[in-house]
Order: structure tokens, then sequence, then C-alpha cells
């Protein structure tokens, strides 16, 4: 249930509104092709990896931690905090659902820009209350697309779809990381120039 993942706020009233419009979200969606198939698929894969979310994040949480940079953000004078990684694992595993479920809708819209905060110095490390890194570093959140994107592929293969459906599965959701990711920018980028 998702009233219980502590600091999981989609949907609430107390969110911010998302500093992006509905309307420029659309054309942003235009800038990478993501359409009404890919809205298709994101929700066809949705019965494929939910029940595979914690292998899919053993996998993530694999590589995160074997980058020491990327550790360094859940990090406090060089030790990784547990608690904070095991925090964001369970929103994380949410983030796949909400992902797959592809309901691009204002809230959708306004918890983006809550984690993109939560990623920025605005709000890092305050749903949580620990002490960590002060900022995921900007340079971080669109290279991690990849291993994201790319080390989903076999989960979505798993349950007996064809590669064309993979591939369209795949390709959604590569779309979909893209978008999410520009709006997880903005806190970061000047005033004016998003």
């Amino acid at each position: 249930m998702t009233h219980n993942i502590a600091g999981y706020t989609y949907g609430s009233p107390a969110l911010a509104r998302s500093p992006v419009s509905l309307e420029d979200f659309e054309t942003m969606k235009k800038s990478v092709l993501f359409g009404d198939d890919d809205v298709a698929a994101l929700r066809e894969s949705l019965a494929i990896l939910e029940d595979q979310r914690e292998a899919i994040l053993d996998v993530w949480y694999g590589f995160v931690g074997s980058q020491p940079h990327l550790l360094a953000s859940f990090s406090h004078n060089g030790a990784p905090s547990m608690e904070y990684l095991g925090a964001v694992r369970e929103r994380f595993s949410q983030w796949i659902l909400d992902t797959a479920r592809a309901e691009l809708d204002q809230r959708w819209m306004d918890y983006q820009h809550e984690i993109a905060l939560r990623h920025h110095r605005a709000k890092k490390n305050q749903t949580d209350g620990v002490t960590a890194a002060a900022i995921v570093p900007f340079r971080d959140l669109f290279a991690l697309v990849f291993p994201v994107t790319f080390t989903l592929r076999p989960f979505l293969a798993k349950k007996g779809h064809g590669p064309e459906a993979v591939e369209r599965m795949y390709n959604a959701w590569l779309k979909s990381c893209l978008l999410q990711v520009s709006l997880w920018s903005h806190p970061y980028v000047k005033s004016g120039d998003f």
C-alpha cells in the first residue's frame, strides 16, 4: 500500500504545483517522440514489472553501490546511510509502478517536481531527516537514464513477450525516463532558461 511508504506524497494537496505546465510538457513529449503508443507500452509493462521490482532494484542498487561517486549522494563523511538508502528504495519501487501506470496528469507533474526538489539542495535530505550530501550532482541525473533503462530490458523480456513487444516497452521506458529527468532538472537550471 502506497500510504505506508514513508515520504511518498504523490497526489498530496501539500505539494507545490509543477512550474512546468501541462502544455509545455506536451511539447516536451513531442521532442522525444512520446505518444499514445508509448503510454500503452508503459501500461503493458506494469503487469510484467510489478512482481519483479525487488530484483530490478537489486540490480540498480548494485550499480549505484559499486560507483563511489553515485553512492556519495547517500553518504555523510564518506559513509553511506543505510536508513536513507532503504527509504529511497521503497519510493523507487513505487516509482516503477508510477512510471508504468503513465498517468501523466497534473498530480503526476506535481510529484515529478517534488522528486526534482528532493534531488536538489532545495529539499535534499529533508524528507527522510538524514544528513547526507546536500545535492545529487546534475551531471549524474541524465547519465543514469542509460543504466536504469538498459538494465530494465531483460526484465521486460522475462514473461514471454516477443522481441518487438519488448523493444516497444523498452523505448517507452527510455522516453519516459528522459522526460522525467528533464523535469527533475528544473531546479538546477538558471531561472528563465528551462
